[in-house]
């Protein structure tokens, strides 16, 4: 059977940290931003951690990055 392969655009979206959580980024921050409130765009800039449902779907797909538990 041959190796499970990583898939690529994962890898850039998503960040594992060092406990084996997976950050994500957020949408809405890459263009249009001058209609935007500051408080929105503040919102926008942070990577909230996956909810672990949505980590166990995504662990087939990143494949050999980090540990994710």
């Amino acid at each position: 059977m041959p190796k499970m392969k990583t898939h690529s655009s994962l890898k850039d979206r998503f960040k594992i940290t060092g406990t084996g959580k997976v950050k994500r980024y957020k949408a809405f921050k890459n263009h249009l931003l001058s209609g935007k409130s500051a408080r929105q765009k503040r919102s926008y800039a942070t990577n909230p951690v996956m909810a672990p449902g949505d980590v166990r779907r995504l662990k087939q797909s990143l494949g050999n990055i980090g540990n994710v538990k």
